[in-house]
C-alpha cells in the first residue's frame, strides 16, 4: 500500500489525491473546508482557524509525503488575480 501522510482531524475536508513525476502520490485537502473543519472541532472562531490552518496544519513539512492543501481558482484569469494578490 502507498504510504500516504494525512492532517489530523481534517477527514472531511480530503478532495483527493495528487500525482507527481517522480514524487509520491500525497492526500489533497480543501483549505476552505479544513478552516471550516478547524473552526468546529477547536471552537474558535473564523481568523483563529485560518492562523491555526496557515501555522500549525500547512506551515508542518513532513518530508515528501505530506499532503497538498487545494485553493480553487477559476480558470487564467483566476490564477492571475491569485498572483496578483499574493505577491511577496
Amino acid at each position: 500500500m502507498t504510504k500516504m501522510l494525512k492532517a489530523d482531524g481534517l477527514d472531511d475536508a480530503i478532495i483527493g489525491v495528487a500525482h507527481r513525476c517522480g514524487e509520491p502520490t500525497v492526500v489533497v485537502y480543501d483549505i476552505q473546508k479544513s478552516i471550516e473543519v478547524l473552526q468546529k472541532n477547536l471552537n474558535c472562531n473564523l481568523w483563529e482557524a485560518i492562523e491555526y490552518m496557515n501555522f500549525n496544519v500547512m506551515g508542518a513539512y513532513m518530508g515528501s509525503y505530506t499532503p497538498i492543501f487545494f485553493e480553487k481558482v477559476s480558470g487564467i484569469e483566476g490564477l492571475k488575480e491569485w498572483v496578483e494578490h499574493n505577491e511577496d
